[in-house]
């Protein structure tokens, strides 16, 4: 049964017409800002240092999704240079926006209101840059926490796990109703590294649906970790299609982890099992290197030619970038998709025959 959207049918409809753009990397995009401790704690920014932070007795720096409290000046203007480079898709700051993840920052308490402000941050920027000729829609970020439903984080203890279903459930369930009030298009669940997570991801969303009575496209999208074709948690690609499927989720595909010129096969493989589905895909700027000012390998023409083979291939209907991606990867990427069709559903051919 088809879903019904409540929001995200522009992006739908544009879908079927173009390949659509989502924006690239935010924590690499906040390394370039140099961030010391005190500015995580607001230091510099519009409001200068939140008491709730002053005394806070652990580090706070690395956090990036307090920075959508403290220094929202920051995750404003990283929006706003992805959208004037030419991002259709951009996601807000919550990647770690779990009580999860916020614990090991002793910040689980805050995980609410890390999202509301994050979706907020991002739709005051797709609202300043959208037009009627030209919408533009927020992706509402759920990372895949620091802990793992699948895998023992005790090599002597193969059936030790340090969180169950349960609490993914409770934590991705607060995430997803605060970016739902936050006014978000879309929900991406992404960086899939182990796909019960995920699937603890999707239950809590339908969930916060059922709650709401909003119902959302989403974009689930894994994270293949090395040249076995498999996510962490030993699937392969069509095994973690095969699992998250159920969700009908309105695009799937993979992100980060390899780059481009390593995700080929994967994406095809993607494309095959999940012919009546959107694919999407925003890889690394290639594999990691400190000496490049970015810290990845690829220059914004490396990552826009790799991708424009998937393009022409049609293999994709949303291209992006993710770690070490900034906005010129993003304007050269959409540059380089601009002349191809998008990816046909097979479906879209059935009607179209």
């Amino acid at each position: 049964m088809q879903r019904t959207y409540t929001r995200g049918h522009g992006l739908v409809e544009a879908l079927r017409q173009r390949i659509v753009i989502i924006d690239g990397a935010m924590g690499t995009m906040i390394q370039r800002f140099k961030l010391d401790e005190q500015q995580y704690r607001g230091a510099g920014g519009p409001r200068g240092v939140d008491p709730r932070w002053a005394q806070h007795p652990g580090d706070l720096k690395g956090n990036n999704e307090l920075l959508s409290l403290t220094r929202p000046d920051v995750i404003a203007q990283i929006h706003e240079g992805y959208l004037a480079a030419g991002a259709d898709i951009i996601e807000t700051n919550t990647f770690g926006a779990t009580s999860i993840a916020q614990a090991d920052y002793g910040l689980q308490a805050w995980a609410r209101e890390m999202n509301l402000a994050s979706a907020a941050l991002a739709r005051a920027a797709v609202d300043r840059y959208s037009t009627p000729q030209r919408p533009r829609w927020v992706a509402g970020a759920l990372g895949p926490t620091p802990r793992t439903a699948s895998i023992s984080p005790d090599v002597n203890d193969p059936g030790a796990r340090n969180v169950t279903f349960d609490e993914l459930d409770a934590a991705y369930h607060e995430q997803a109703l605060a970016l739902i009030e936050g006014g978000v298009d879309v929900l991406l669940v992404e960086t899939v590294f182990d796909t019960l997570n995920a699937k603890a991801a999707l239950f809590a969303i339908e969930r916060a649906f059922d709650a709401t009575g909003e119902c959302l496209p989403i974009i689930v999208s894994g994270t293949v970790t090395d040249a076995s074709g498999r996510l962490l948690s030993g699937q392969t690609v069509a095994a973690f299609w095969a699992s998250v499927r159920h969700a009908q989720p309105l695009a799937v595909g993979l992100n980060c982890a390899l780059g481009a010129a390593l995700m080929k096969p994967y994406i095809q493989e993607l494309a095959r099992v999940a012919p009546d589905t959107y694919i999407s895909c925003y890889p690394n700027a290639g594999l990691p290197n400190p000496m490049s000012e970015t810290g990845f390998d690829e220059a914004p023409q490396d990552t826009a030619r790799l991708l424009h083979t998937f393009a022409a291939e049609g293999l994709v209907n949303i291209v992006g970038g993710c770690c070490g991606t900034t906005p010129e990867h993003i304007a050269a990427i959409g540059q380089a998709a601009k002349a191809c069709a998008p990816r046909r559903l097979f479906s879209g051919l059935l009607a179209a025959g």
